[in-house]
């Protein structure tokens, strides 16, 4: 067993000892001066050199490390604050026990046996032993220590515990894993940690070299740069063409020009003071300036004067579309109330004026003698305005509908109505928060958002601003626009928008935001609750002709070079291309149709043709090749098995066949057609409704034991929604009594399990494709009553509506032989009543 000792413990913070390392310690806490003083009073002068847990100025045992160093006091040096003195490490040792002692810690030690390999000789130990010093010697090198001084002091150690210990005390490590190097006992592991960390500080010293040769590099080109640019003032004094300090002077005189907010303006002088004290060549020069300019070409207080004339807009309006009169409606109605509060402004202003005045008078009158303390008191019914900017504020627009119906171009119209800049922004695909919010500065190529990008593009504080595309907006990583567009739609929030870019606050208060989309339901909700929904329905077919004879065709005519009066389209052949060739909601491909017809009269023209050419219904195919579009048309007779039904696309409406058919099989539904989630629940409740009716419906029981096979035409086209119910309903009954549908009668509704008809949506634009498609009698929901009201008078006029709250009167309807009274679905040879309750508006019935 090792021999015991008790030693003075020299307790040391943020240092280890290591046995063969000598090093100097400074000492000044009383209960170390103490431990120092005992330790010299004895011949061997040792103490027991042990490191602190943690870095405190009271030590007790608890704090202090088990295994440290038996050393020995050499030099020493006693100073005012303490004493500095060399210590030179002996031995590893190990605490058995802490004690006190007169003022300071003493230790029962005893010293540590090194584990040493079993064979030194063994090949893998003597390779890890020179590879160690092989290393150590790189990393002196390394360091910048003279080769001569670390072979010597390599060399001076030759037991590869020993050669450990003094390379763990140099190397550059954190206190704790030096302490772990202390009190790793085999020489083996201790080599093998201790070459780790030796090369890892050759990597940091590689890269720290790497790192330095770059920065070199690069400060040689900008020394090179800065000595051109130098040369090139020469060149341009010489040469008389100025200086830059006249760009700079100009530059400042338009910042001095601008009315900013105080905040924006102690940036702005901020960051001018910055440009004048950095030369051109600094790199940072750019970017200042940049931003400068940016801030110049903004309008802090530039307006557009505004004019609201309710007659002039409604002509406005009418000349530009035609059409659309809920739209205008709802536009004028806009327009009214922001009139009339511009006039309540105004009149407030005036009557705030005159108060103000009023005051001021009274004031000068009044004697002297006696100050009293005076206060303006507004008029009555003058508005006070807040820190909050009491202001009413109108509505933020959403103009909602198909591609091609006008809503880009509405929004145009109200700019010009109201006599103020126009402009526009696409958000279809962005993707990144910084499209609306900018970038800051700090990145490179940093820009503002498309926002105040847009405002300095109108130039004025008040202009129309056109959000095109908001329910395209995307979400990635780089954060959501969507969200980032709360503030700026927002009317408390939006006169102090801060564009990243920009870093200070910049008023939109003023700004008339109208935003487009297509699909209401791609829009988040918070920021679809700070708009206000205008819908864009659909064009009718005369409706189409009307805007291509007024719009379309003179522009058409005028780009392709061909005069109305060498081309007369007849409305046949017009008609013929809106059906046959187009199929939308819009004119938007009715107008590129239009043009392609043009482009080939054109050509003939080119090519000698001389004289008007009419174009007629017949001369559409050859001009525009064979027809594009195949709508759906009325079947020609009743079919067991196949209903009419109606459906809505952002392209318009259209009719559709559901298709029911039995065969052998175990009672089955099968579904075809590529339908939806919701469609197939709606079939499943028409099969559901039937098997539970099957009594009154005079279906035979052996029918469900029978697979019932449901498919709507078209495959290829994806297929969902609720409104399919009545028509699904109506086909499983008929295959499954042998009763045909009448096929003069199309019909849309939602369906419940006991036979409810509900309400769905697109009432107009599906009532217009069925009579597109030659159908005038319509079943429609009960509850759909008031969206008649949509349709257009001559289509209202021409069209025979039932309207149905249940099943039994669909089927009384659709089915041959079939009639509803007192609630009963009958079956039989009676005449099938018409008495549906008469509606208003010039409906047949």
């Amino acid at each position: 067993m090792a021999e015991r000792m008790t030693l003075p413990v020299l307790p040391l913070r943020e240092v280890v000892l290591f046995p063969g390392v000598t090093a100097p310690i400074g000492a000044g806490r009383p209960a170390t001066l103490r431990a120092i003083e005992a330790a010299l009073a004895t011949p061997e002068r040792l103490v027991f050199a042990v490191s602190q847990r943690q870095n405190v100025e009271s030590v007790n045992p608890d704090v202090l490390y088990t295994i440290g160093t038996i050393a020995k006091i050499g030099q020493l040096q006693r100073g005012l604050s303490g004493m500095q003195l060399l210590l030179h490490g002996e031995q590893r040792g190990i605490a058995i026990h802490y004690s006190e002692r007169e003022g300071y810690l003493q230790a029962v030690v005893r010293e540590a046996e090194e584990m040493l390999p079993i064979n030194p000789d063994d090949p893998a130990f003597v390779a890890l032993h020179r590879e160690a010093r092989a290393r150590a010697a790189e990393l002196g090198q390394k360091s910048g220590l003279p080769d001569e001084v670390v072979q010597q002091v390599l060399a001076g150690v030759n037991e590869p515990g020993r050669f450990a210990d003094l390379v763990a005390g140099y190397i550059d490590i954190t206190p704790a894993q030096r302490q772990g190097l202390l009190e790793t006992l085999s020489v083996e592991e201790r080599l093998r940690r201790v070459l780790v960390h030796v090369q890892r500080q050759i990597g940091v010293l590689d890269a720290q070299e790497d790192i330095k040769s770059q920065v070199q590099e690069e400060l040689g080109e900008r020394q090179r740069e800065m000595f051109l640019r130098e040369q090139l003032k020469t060149i341009q004094r010489e040469l008389g063409e100025g200086d830059e300090r006249d760009d700079l002077q100009e530059l400042r005189e338009k910042i001095e020009a601008l009315d900013l907010p105080p905040e924006a303006r102690k940036e702005v002088d901020r960051e001018l003071g910055r440009l004048s004290r950095i030369g051109r060549e600094s790199m940072e020069s750019q970017v200042i300036r940049t931003f400068l300019e940016n801030v110049v070409e903004l309008p802090w207080n530039v307006r557009s004067k505004e004019h609201l004339s309710l007659p002039e807009a409604q002509q406005i309006l009418d000349e530009d579309h035609y059409a659309l009169s809920d739209v205008k409606d709802r536009v004028l109605e806009f327009l009214a109330v922001r009139q009339l509060r511009m006039q309540q402004e105004d009149a407030a202003q005036a009557d705030e004026a005159k108060a103000e005045r009023k005051a001021v008078e009274v004031a000068e009158g009044e004697s002297t003698d006696a100050p009293q303390a005076t206060a303006t008191v507004p008029a009555p019914n003058t508005a006070v305005k807040g820190n909050d900017d009491d202001r009413a504020r109108g509505p933020i627009l959403l103009f909602v509908g198909p591609p091609g119906v006008g809503k880009t171009s509405v929004a145009k119209s109200i700019a010009r109505a109201m006599g103020r800049k126009y402009v526009r922004i696409s958000l279809g695909g962005a993707r990144d928060e910084a499209d609306i919010r900018g970038h800051r500065r700090t990145y490179v190529g940093a820009m503002p958002g498309r926002i105040v990008q847009g405002m300095k593009q109108a130039g004025t504080k008040n202009p129309v601003f056109l959000l095109d595309e908001v329910d395209k907006l995307g979400v990635s990583f780089q954060g959501d626009p969507a969200s980032a567009l709360l503030e700026v739609l927002d009317p408390a929030q939006n006169d102090s928008f801060v564009d990243h870019y920009l870093g200070v606050p910049f008023d939109l208060s003023e700004v008339l935001f109208i935003a487009t989309a297509n699909f209401i339901q791609n829009i988040p909700g918070p920021l679809l609750d700070r708009m206000e929904v205008v819908e864009f329905a659909g064009y009718t077919e005369r409706e189409k002709q009307e805007i291509a004879r007024k719009y379309l065709i003179p522009r058409q005519f005028t780009e392709n070079g061909v005069s109305p009066d060498n081309l007369i389209i007849a409305d046949e052949a017009l008609a013929e291309v809106i059906t046959s060739y187009t199929r939308e909601s819009g004119v938007r491909q009715l107008e590129r149709e239009i043009g392609r017809l043009a482009r080939k009269v054109a050509r003939k023209f080119a090519s000698g043709e001389t004289g008007p050419i009419t174009v007629n219904r017949e001369m559409v195919d050859d001009l525009l090749g064979r027809p594009k579009v195949h709508p759906e048309k009325m079947a020609r007779h009743d079919e067991v098995g196949v209903a009419t039904g109606m459906y809505y696309t952002p392209t318009g409406g259209d009719i559709m066949f559901v298709e029911a058919s039995t065969m052998r099989g175990k009672g089955e539904l099968v579904l075809t057609g590529q339908l939806g989630d919701v469609m197939k629940e709606s079939a499943r409740a028409a099969w559901t409704y039937a098997r539970s009716h099957a009594a009154g419906l005079q279906i035979p029981d052996e029918m469900f034991d029978r697979d019932i096979h449901i498919h709507v035409p078209a495959g290829a086209i994806p297929k969902d929604g609720p409104s399919a119910g009545v028509t699904m309903a109506s086909a499983v009954v008929s295959t499954l009594s042998g009763r045909p549908v009448r096929h003069d009668i199309a019909m849309t509704g939602e369906i419940t399990l006991r036979g409810r008809v509900l309400p769905i949506g697109g009432v107009k634009e599906k009532v217009l494709g069925a009579v597109r498609a030659g159908i005038d009698r319509i079943i429609l929901p009960k509850e759909n009553e008031p969206d008649l009201e949509d349709l257009p008078q001559e289509v209202r006029d021409t069209i025979e509506v039932h309207l149905v709250s249940e099943l039994g009167e669909v089927l009384a309807l659709t089915l041959r032989g079939a009639t509803f009274r007192e609630g009963r679905l009958l079956f039989g040879d009676e005449k099938n009543p018409r008495d549906v309750m008469p509606l208003s508006g010039g409906y047949r019935h």
